[in-house]
């Protein structure tokens, strides 16, 4: 299996060159040349997460690493979680389940993609000698759970740049708790956008790096981890239902890579009905989907911060492989223009959405609204995000055929103030967010309107 850009300029690339490199040369993102396709009977006869993973990650890796080599990565790779099968699916009623993907060290979904991530970045330093750096921005559950991932790594050092502003004080000491050398999280003045002005910069300049050191993409941009996240929707309809019935997906999303990994596990064979695209008011993907406006607004800060963006990233994949048919002169063209022109596309094209995609956008006060009444009609408290998804299943249901599973996207626990507006009271704390709200923080504060946060890197690289 080889990849290739959504932009068609950087192609015939191994697993392992898309992994360090991250973001294609030409500004697109990396797709696989074609999409495997899965044994259902042989999935069913699967019994363990890992199970399911070591029949999924070799389908992308073979072009770097022999399936006895890509086992012996995942033996080891996903760790510190509180719950034994990594994943837990509640349900709610006849037709409707909860997945928790938040039983990690983090205490969010995103440590399944991190996780493998970076344990392929650490076997690839390991085999050539070389070192390399995390340079990412975050609003919210990405820093911590990168971060975390990384932090054994002694080739590996992170620098991960925290905006002022909305995320919580849990979400915060996760990273500015984490006492190692190879860490350094920067609390950066400005917002998310701004933050990833600097990242997006970084990555073209590159100045700060020695010689032949990689600079590594931990946002979801980075294949690796939709193959993570691909890995958990597998399982979860072997759970569920043993692919006997195509299911509904509930997605809370920003970047939407969440969603496209759904929509890449559809690809490869897994049953699907519907994926719901849940989002806050920070519409821009609702719009989409509702209206055919893909179109950059401002960013509104709202009590579910890890969606709150302008422009989702992995947008583009589906654009490329949904609606263009792979057509990658036709994707450059629509992404040279924007966001200065909105993406629009012709009627007949946009209409594709109808046979997998639904779409709703939730404001804070509906969030508050279910997180609520799932606590006080089920005994069920979710976080924010979680809410939103929720909610949207809420107000789709008339459109809905066969069973719904919620994403359950981080812990409740990591969104206190929320909770409290909400009039729920939490009282089972993760042990791995329990650690850190004692814990001394250290962290660099630095502007991202000026060369300083290169000039640090440099001197502690």
């Amino acid at each position: 299996m080889l990849f290739h850009s959504t932009r068609g300029n950087d192609n015939n690339k191994t697993f392992e060159e898309v992994l360090m490199q991250g973001l294609a040369d030409d500004g697109g993102l990396f797709m696989p040349d074609s999409w495997p396709q899965v044994d259902l009977d042989h999935l069913k006869s699967l019994k363990s997460f890992i199970d399911v993973a070591k029949y999924i990650v070799p389908m992308y890796t073979d072009s770097s690493f022999s399936k006895d080599e890509v086992h012996e990565v995942l033996e080891n790779t996903w760790h510190d979680f509180e719950e034994k099968d990594y994943l837990k699916i509640v349900d709610i009623n006849k037709s409707l389940s909860v997945l928790e993907l938040f039983h990690g060290p983090t205490a969010a979904f995103k440590d399944f993609g991190l996780q493998l991530a970076a344990a392929f970045f650490n076997k690839t330093l390991v085999d050539q000698n070389k070192t390399a750096i995390v340079f990412g921005a975050t609003s919210g559950d990405t820093g911590s759970a990168a971060i975390d991932a990384c932090k054994e790594f002694r080739a590996i050092k992170s620098f991960i740049l925290i905006p002022d502003g909305n995320m919580s004080e849990i979400q915060r000491k996760q990273m500015t708790t984490v006492d190692k050398s190879n860490v350094f999280p920067i609390l950066a003045s400005g917002t998310f956008d701004d933050c990833q002005d600097v990242v997006k910069k970084g990555f073209k300049d590159r100045s700060f790096l020695k010689d032949s050191q990689y600079l590594l993409a931990v946002n979801s941009i980075n294949w690796v981890r939709i193959i993570g996240q691909i890995c958990y929707y597998f399982y979860a309809a072997l759970k569920a239902n043993e692919f006997s019935k195509p299911l509904n997906f509930s997605v809370p999303t920003g970047n939407f890579g969440n969603v496209f990994a759904c929509y890449a596990a559809s690809k490869m064979g897994m049953p699907l009905s519907k994926i719901i695209v849940a989002v806050n008011s920070n519409d821009i993907l609702h719009r989409f989907f509702k209206d055919n406006d893909y179109s950059k607004n401002k960013v509104s800060e709202t009590i579910s911060p890890s969606m709150d963006i302008s422009v989702a990233s992995n947008f583009e994949r589906l654009i490329y492989d949904l609606y263009l048919d792979r057509d990658s002169d036709k994707c450059s063209n629509l992404y040279s223009k924007f966001p200065t022109e909105s993406i629009r596309l012709d009627e007949d094209i946009w209409k594709k959405s109808a046979s997998l995609f639904l779409s709703y956008s939730i404001d804070d006060n509906s969030t508050f609204k279910c997180m609520k009444t799932y606590f006080e009609n089920s005994g069920y408290i979710m976080d924010p995000h979680t809410a939103v998804a929720a909610d949207a299943v809420t107000k789709l249901n008339d459109r809905l055929e066969n069973n719904t599973i919620i994403l359950a996207t981080a812990h409740p626990a990591k969104f206190p103030n929320a909770l409290e507006k909400a009039g729920i009271n939490l009282t089972n704390v993760p042990k791995n967010l329990q650690k850190v709200l004692n814990k001394k923080e250290i962290s660099f504060k630095l502007s991202p309107f000026d060369n300083s946060i290169f000039e640090f890197i440099k001197d502690n690289n």
